[in-house]
């Protein structure tokens, strides 16, 4: 007798999803019929993120200075708090390449669904960065993150291995299964960013997503140093997965569908 190929089951309904909010596509992350649902989600969740972050450096310098630093590093945090809130369910909002991997490293995400997040994450972010170019022209390099004045390329590179295996192990310490749900993940997630970019934004420009960076550096052709806003978030990444395990022990597919239940 032939046996039914095996399916994971359900994820049981976070008490924290408003009843609005639970569709097939929210209660079985794992069900890939709706995953251009997902996929929207993280190009749509990464346009606002990067028009946000690209767009603060972009609007000082049409504004002749009249942003802070403090604006400009804040901003990206409360976008990610946004998105988390309205979009979690229902990708994820992973909203950064590194997030993914990480996510996959650990055992909460396949890794035949990585290619389409990261893809529509690095879309998201040329769009957001064609729409500022469109909009304001090509001026405060589009928000490019690069080294600050003294700062070598390889500085930059470690501060941004630092800075990722911070963020990526809150996200990890915070989300259910693979994905940022709720008040827990989205407080942490956005307080993490916001305390990065008020310590580093002038040494690296805190970006801690390969996408965040790629999509204003190829659309202004703003290409020095991009290589440290690569290795950097996922060399960042896979230590956090590393400091995952250590902490937590190996991935539990009954620990992460417990964590699903209680959040």
């Amino acid at each position: 007798m032939q046996s039914l190929p095996s399916r994971r089951p359900p994820e049981p309904l976070s008490l924290r999803e408003p009843i609005g909010l639970q569709t097939p596509w929210t209660r079985d992350f794992h069900d890939l019929t709706y995953e251009w649902r997902r996929l929207f989600s993280e190009v749509f969740g990464t346009f606002l993120l990067v028009l946000v972050a690209a767009g603060g450096a972009v609007v000082n310098a049409r504004s002749h200075g009249s942003v802070p630093l403090d604006a400009r590093v804040v901003a990206p945090g409360l976008m990610v708090m946004a998105i988390i809130y309205f979009m979690g369910t229902v990708s994820g909002a992973h909203l950064n390449p590194a997030v993914t991997v990480s996510f996959a490293l650990r055992g909460d995400f396949p890794w035949r669904r990585v290619p389409g997040y990261i893809g529509a994450q690095l879309v998201g972010s040329a769009l957001a960065a064609g729409f500022l170019r469109v909009t304001f022209g090509n001026v405060g390099q589009l928000g490019v993150t690069t080294p600050g004045v003294g700062i070598s390329a390889w500085t930059a590179t470690l501060i941004e291995i630092v800075l990722t295996a911070g963020l990526v192990s809150v996200i990890l310490g915070t989300a259910s299964g693979a994905r940022n749900i709720g008040a827990n993940a989205a407080l942490a997630v956005a307080g993490y960013i916001i305390l990065a970019g008020l310590w580093a934004a002038p040494i690296s420009g805190a970006s801690m997503n390969p996408a965040r960076s790629l999509g204003p550096a190829l659309v202004g052709g703003h290409l020095a140093d991009w290589w440290a806003y690569v290795i950097g978030p996922f060399g960042g990444g896979i230590l956090a997965v590393g400091f995952a395990w250590i902490l937590r022990g190996p991935h539990s597919v009954a620990a992460s569908n417990a964590a699903q239940g209680s959040k």
